[in-house]
C-alpha cells in the first residue's frame, strides 16, 4: 500500500494510556496510514499492548529500541516512515478520527508541505479545560513568501501537524536537547513554501490530574540553544528578510515561553545563571523591554491577553531584563 501519512508514536511507560491513543489511530477515517510505534525502552507493559494491537491491525508497525529519549524515538520513526506525510502523536494523547483525512485533504488541496490544526487540553474525566487556537486570524492557505506571520506567532508543537516527509531529509530532532520541538519545527517551516491550517480541535492533549510535578532544572537554558539552531537556518533561508517575524519568534519563545518555564525553577543559583542567559539573548538580538511589552499575537497584545497573575509575573521579570 502507498501510505498517505505515517503516524509516529513514541512510547515510554504509558501502559495506562496507550490503548486510548492507539484506538484513536486505528479508527482514523483515512485508511492509507501506517502507525509506527517506537518503544523507547519501556519497562512496563506497553510492549504487550503494542503486540496485541499490531497482531490485530496490520497498519501498525512496531519498533523496539533502547531508551534514547523523545527526539531519538521520533527520528527512529522517521527513518522507517514510508508515507507521503509524517505526523507525530504522543502516546498518552489521542486524536479525533477525522484528523488525518481532513488534514491530508488540505495538504493536497493547497499543495502544502505542512498542515496544522488546533489543540485542546483534556483531563482524565474527558473534560476540555484549555484551548490552544493556532493562528486563528490567518486564512486556510498561507503562502509563506507573502505572509510569514506564522513564524513569529506559532506554538512549536510537533503533534498537531502533518509534514511532507522530505522536509526531514536534512533535519532531525536534536537528541538530548530540552525544547526539541522549538529547535525543529520552525526549521521545517523555513524549508516550506505553502502551509495550510484548520481551526478544528483535532488534537486532544492529555493532562493527568494529580500527576507528579515536573522537574524544572537548568535544562531550561536549552531554549537558547534551540533558538540558536533555528537562527542558523533562518539566516540562510529565503525568509531571512522577515526580520520583524524573527524578532517576534525570539520574543515569544526566548522570553515568554522561557519565563513560563523559569517560574518553576527552584534553585536560586540556577535561576540567576538562566536569567543572565536571557539578558544576553535580548541584548544580542537588540530586543528592548518595549519590544517585549508590545509583542502581538493573533492581532492582540500578548501580555494583556493573559490573566492578571501572569501579567504581574511577566512585568516583574521584564523590568529586570
Amino acid at each position: 500500500m502507498l501510505y498517505k501519512i505515517s503516524v509516529i508514536v513514541p512510547v515510554y511507560n504509558v501502559e495506562s494510556y496507550l490503548r486510548k491513543c492507539l484506538d484513536s489511530l486505528v479508527q482514523q477515517t483515512l485508511k492509507e496510514i501506517e502507525i509506527i510505534t517506537v518503544n523507547d525502552g519501556s519497562t512496563d507493559n506497553s510492549q504487550a499492548i503494542i503486540d496485541e494491537y499490531s497482531a490485530k491491525y496490520p497498519q501498525i508497525k512496531p519498533i523496539i529500541k533502547d531508551n534514547g529519549g523523545l527526539s531519538d524515538a521520533r527520528n527512529t520513526g522517521i527513518l522507517h516512515a514510508e508515507g507521503e506525510y509524517v505526523a507525530f502523536v504522543d502516546s498518552d494523547d489521542w486524536v479525533k478520527k477525522e484528523m488525518m483525512e481532513e488534514m491530508y485533504a488540505l495538504a493536497k488541496k493547497h499543495s502544502a508541505e505542512i498542515v496544522f490544526c488546533n489543540l485542546q487540553n483534556i483531563d482524565e474525566t474527558g473534560r476540555v479545560f484549555r484551548h490552544f487556537p493556532q493562528l486563528p486570524q490567518l486564512p486556510e492557505k498561507i503562502m509563506l513568501n507573502e505572509d510569514f506571520t506564522v513564524f513569529g506567532e506559532m506554538e512549536c508543537f510537533a503533534c498537531n501537524k502533518i509534514f511532507k516527509r522530505e522536509l526531514f531529509d536534512t533535519i532531525k530532532f536534536p537528541k538530548g536537547l530540552h525544547f526539541e520541538d522549538v529547535a525543529t519545527i520552525p526549521r521545517l517551516f523555513l524549508k516550506a513554501n505553502i502551509v495550510a491550517k484548520t481551526d478544528k480541535y483535532f488534537y486532544q492533549y492529555f493532562k493527568r490530574t494529580g500527576s507528579i510535578t515536573r522537574n524544572y532544572t537548568s535544562k531550561g537554558s536549552d531554549m537558547f540553544k534551540a533558538i540558536e539552531l533555528v537562527k542558523n537556518d533562518f539566516i540562510k533561508s529565503p525568509y531571512k528578510k522577515y526580520i520583524q517575524d524573527w524578532e517576534k519568534f525570539v520574543i515569544f519563545q526566548g522570553v515568554y515561553c522561557f519565563l513560563a518555564y523559569y517560574a518553576y525553577v527552584k534553585k536560586t543559583d540556577v535561576k540567576k545563571q538562566m536569567f543572565q542567559q536571557l539578558k544576553f539573548l535580548t541584548e544580542s538580538e537588540g530586543i528592548s523591554k518595549r519590544n517585549i511589552l508590545e509583542y502581538t499575537r493573533h492581532n492582540k497584545n500578548y501580555l494583556l491577553s493573559l490573566t492578571m497573575k501572569k501579567i504581574v509575573y511577566y512585568l516583574i521579570q521584564i523590568i529586570k531584563i
